[in-house]
């Protein structure tokens, strides 16, 4: 039996759509948060890190953590596994990755104009006209984003990523699941023995993926008949040395038969490919208004491979740690409109597993007293030894770990 996918604006009667085709067919719906719950299974992530894959606003830490990535891998070992099953649809994001040499899965999305899913908004939701365009403006970004990550195409809804587009504003929902059904009846979407063989390489690829990321590593990976290809898409300093290191970690993985490396840096000439290193602070959070000073201490620490973000004020800051997850910050304590202190404050009130360390120019003996009563984890003054402060981090990143551990 065939699989279908069924990509959506939001507003666009896919409910009705997909209750139709479940109860006329018998398919089993399988949601996102379905495939989120078994990847979580598998990775040991929390579901809500695992569903951030499909926001178009990362971690701003993820150059460093390679978080985004780790979910997408689980998500294709999650759906790997689930595409052994038959008759199935794939609702939501999920769906758009399976691989195209996977041919008995039928590509469906249904989008409508704008006029009729503000209606369809205004209708169903208790929600004023300005907050439902906002909803959908917000969707349709994280959707654009998502196609972005994986086809390089800002335009979810482009008819080349799909075999059906239905256009939900002219077509009524009963008419669009005929259509659907209709579909699923032509040869072209049989299983046959090439399709399953897809499904077998996607199954490859994805182990191989979550082999590599879980070793730290960020490349692109296909298979096919136990052949695995691994793309390279940054500037690399020891390229064979990185090129050894991949071999190994994929040769390991079950049923791999040869192994193939492609660079390819023409897109993305100035990244540098970045292992990442999960005993090394990786989500360094740095505060200070100077900005030349900042951005070179930031540039100081990723060359000992810590990953450093950087804002430049303390209302930034505090914004920041509502919807991120800084392990350790360093501030300043002079700043404008919010000083350090105060941050140090509120952080400690907020989340208060975040180590703060204060490094600055202009404290005193009874601001370093009041910073550590509050909760400061180091207070240092400026010039700083950048060895000292690489040290103290990676102290402070020890003790997030255990406080962490501690309260799971």
């Amino acid at each position: 039996m065939s699989v279908i996918t069924i990509f959506n604006g939001i507003f666009c009667n896919e409910e009705a759509v997909i209750n139709d085709i479940v109860e006329s067919t018998g398919f089993r719906l399988i949601t996102d948060s379905n495939i989120i719950e078994k990847a979580s299974e598998l990775s040991g992530l929390h579901k809500d890190k695992i569903r951030k894959a499909f926001s178009s606003t990362p971690s701003i830490f993820n150059q460093f953590t390679h978080e985004k990535e780790t979910s997408i891998a689980y998500l294709r070992l999650a759906l790997a596994q689930i595409l052994n099953d038959k008759s199935i649809i794939i609702s939501g994001y999920s769906g758009l990755l399976i691989p195209d040499t996977i041919t008995h899965v039928l590509r469906v999305c249904l989008i409508a104009n704008a006029a009729f899913r503000l209606n369809k908004g205004t209708q169903e939701q208790e929600l004023s006209e300005k907050k439902i365009i906002q909803l959908i403006a917000d969707e349709d970004h994280n959707k654009s984003a998502w196609t972005n990550q994986l086809f390089s195409t800002n335009d979810p809804w482009n008819p080349a990523l799909y075999d059906i587009v239905l256009p939900m504003g002219k077509t009524q929902s009963a008419k669009a699941s005929a259509l659907i059904e209709e579909n699923l009846l032509k040869d072209a979407l049989r299983q046959t023995n090439d399709s399953m063989a897809a499904v077998n390489d996607f199954m490859l690829a994805a182990n191989t993926g979550v082999a590599l990321v879980n070793a730290g590593h960020n490349v692109g990976v296909q298979a096919k008949k136990g052949k695995i290809v691994l793309t390279i898409n940054k500037q690399v300093l020891m390229l064979s040395r990185l090129e050894e290191e991949l071999k190994a970690i994929t040769r390991k993985v079950p049923d791999v038969l040869s192994i193939e490396i492609h660079v390819e840096t023409e897109n993305q000439p100035s990244h540098l490919y970045r292992k990442l290193n999960s005993e090394l602070p990786s989500k360094v959070l740095l505060v200070d208004d100077e900005r030349e000073f900042v951005q070179t201490l930031s540039e100081r620490l990723q060359m000992r491979d810590m990953g450093a973000a950087v804002v430049y004020d303390g209302k930034s800051a505090l914004e920041l740690i509502q919807i991120d997850e800084p392990e350790v910050m360093i501030i300043d304590l002079k700043m404008p409109e919010i000083d350090g202190m105060e941050v140090l404050k509120q952080v400690k009130q907020i989340r208060p597993e975040i180590q703060v360390i204060v490094l600055t120019g202009h404290g005193s003996e009874q601001d370093e007293q009041r910073c550590m009563d509050i909760g400061a984890f180091a207070y240092m003054q400026k010039p700083v030894d950048i060895n000292i402060l690489s040290q103290i981090l990676k102290d402070a990143h020890k003790k997030y770990k255990t406080h962490i551990k501690a309260s799971a």
